[in-house]
């Protein structure tokens, strides 16, 4: 009775969706969120992971993302795999910048999320300060299961839409952008112990 009352009150609109009558939008995400190719930036030992789960035992292909794309501009994914440096955070943001619309990012690994162990100046404290990034995987180093579960999150985030609603809401992207971190004036003594 609940399906009629919808379709009296709603007309057209109240009507459950098949693959017939289903909305092109969604007919969209889920092509989009099947076809969707990387592009790779591995910066450190996540790298190796990330490799191990486009090989044939965990063979991502399956997910239509067989095709790592060395070209920015054929990608709308990215995979941050390692920790970013200050020298090389211009550079991700370029190549973010170069991607095609609409894009993620995935940070894969605790460095590239947090900084990690490796709480310095060389090194940005979190990927997010220079992308946004979508999907968090893990681990230091993630497994290639870790990352094949961050893509499967990514996947039901973009048939939902989520993603694009959230932007839309909060802005295009990343606003921070990371600079070189300044030199001090005095140089830093060094004391030496005695014998």
């Amino acid at each position: 009775m609940g399906q009629i009352q919808d379709i009296l009150d709603e007309g057209i609109a109240g009507l459950q969706h098949n693959f017939i009558t289903g909305k092109l939008e969604d007919l969209v995400r889920w092509s989009r969120s099947r076809s969707s190719w990387p592009a790779s930036f591995g910066l450190a030992c996540c790298a190796i992971e990330m490799m191990a789960t486009g090989a044939a035992h965990y063979d991502i292909s399956r997910f239509g993302m067989e095709v790592f794309r060395a070209s920015p501009r054929q990608a709308d994914i990215m995979i941050v795999a390692g920790r970013v440096s200050q020298k090389m955070a211009p550079v991700l943001r370029q190549v973010y910048d170069q991607m095609m619309e609409p894009k993620w990012v995935i940070s894969m690994g605790v460095c590239a999320s947090s900084g990690g162990m490796f709480n310095n100046y060389a090194i940005v404290q979190g990927v997010d300060q220079v992308v946004p990034v979508d999907v968090y995987a893990p681990g230091c180093p993630p497994t290639p299961e870790t990352l094949i579960h961050a893509i499967e999150t990514l996947h039901g985030l973009i048939e939902t839409g989520e993603l694009l609603k959230r932007r839309a809401t909060s802005g295009a992207g990343a606003n921070v952008h990371v600079e070189a971190a300044p030199v001090p004036a005095q140089p830093v003594p060094v004391i030496l112990g005695t014998r």
